[in-house]
């Protein structure tokens, strides 16, 4: 098969570019600029790289033709943020491909209710990211109701691997709370470190993407969460970072009032997000439809991606 992934270069591509190549598709990686993957593989070798700006192409609706004019019988959509794009795109590939898979988020869900969270249960999005995302799927699913469109949706949380940042067991992305960690010196965390996050490995997501190729005909039409096992607690979060490092957690906590002004606006602010959130979803639809089956827990996931940045001296 020939398959188009767009955003190819970026982090889960990084994996899933790889795998592809390796199970005998011919891959072409369509990306803003030409630039190296986050890890090199011979596989990459293989693959045709076409330089496209997506927010260009959605301005002058050209995408799905520059994509139409590549011949693919596949394509990977993994940076679609708005309804718009999504409808350019699907508009122009209706009735001309075999399979369209989009990356969403498991943020279409907005704040957890019941837990762990199924692929059925309510859109309550909140968060112009969560809202376009659930926009973005409700679309894709009318259409493939309506039209036949075959379209694959899969939901992951949040990313991580070797390559970038993990989210902390604060809940953003400031690598100083490893450190702190490490140092066995004292972590704040707000309320009791009792929300939740949930992690998936990069290549666990490639994984998925490569498991609903395999099985096409069930997962048409269809939805899946992409993450770990298991969710995280903020409080077993840093704990279990803590014993990582063979240290003792040491943690105080703070009302959210209090504990937003110890860190700054930006790092406040992503936490909010991340708790507000405190997601926890099942992966039984994947598990029994993708046979999916995720190689890290979400530690395991963190652990190799922190290791990666120490050896970069970034922490």
């Amino acid at each position: 098969m020939k398959v188009i992934i767009i955003g190819g270069t970026g982090h889960v591509g990084t994996f899933l570019v790889p795998r592809l190549v390796l199970a005998g598709h011919d891959v072409i990686s369509i990306s803003r600029q030409k630039r190296e993957p986050y890890r090199n593989h011979p596989a990459w070798q293989l693959v045709k790289q076409v330089v496209i700006d997506r927010e260009e192409a959605d301005r002058t609706n050209s995408l799905g033709r520059q994509i139409l004019n590549l011949s693919p019988d596949i394509v990977i959509d993994m940076i679609c943020f708005t309804p718009q794009s999504a409808r350019n795109i699907t508009e122009a590939l209706r009735g001309r491909i075999q399979h369209f898979l989009h990356c969403g988020t498991i943020w279409v869900h907005g704040h957890s209710e019941m837990v762990p969270t199924v692929e059925t249960q309510p859109r309550k999005p909140f968060g112009e990211y969560g809202i376009n995302k659930a926009a973005i799927e409700s679309y894709l699913l009318t259409e493939h109701k309506q039209t036949g469109f075959p379209v694959t949706i899969l939901h992951p949380g949040h990313i991580v691997g070797p390559g970038w940042i993990p989210l902390n067991p604060a809940g953003h992305f400031n690598p100083e709370v490893f450190k702190t960690i490490a140092e066995g010196k004292e972590l704040l965390l707000p309320n009791l470190g009792m929300e939740t996050v949930h992690h998936v490995h990069a290549d666990d997501l490639a994984q998925a993407f490569i498991k609903a190729i395999d099985n096409r005909n069930r997962a048409l039409g269809e939805s899946f969460h992409i993450v770990s096992e298991q969710a995280l607690t903020l409080r077993g979060y840093a704990m279990a970072m803590a014993a990582w490092y063979g240290k003792e957690a040491i943690l105080r906590f703070l009302p959210w009032n209090q504990w937003k002004e110890t860190l700054s606006e930006e790092d406040a602010a992503a936490t909010w997000d991340h708790i507000a959130h405190s997601p926890n979803c099942s992966i039984e639809k994947a598990k029994r439809v993708l046979d999916y089956s995720p190689r890290y827990s979400s530690l395991q996931a963190v652990q190799e991606s922190v290791n990666a940045l120490y050896n970069k001296d970034l922490i």
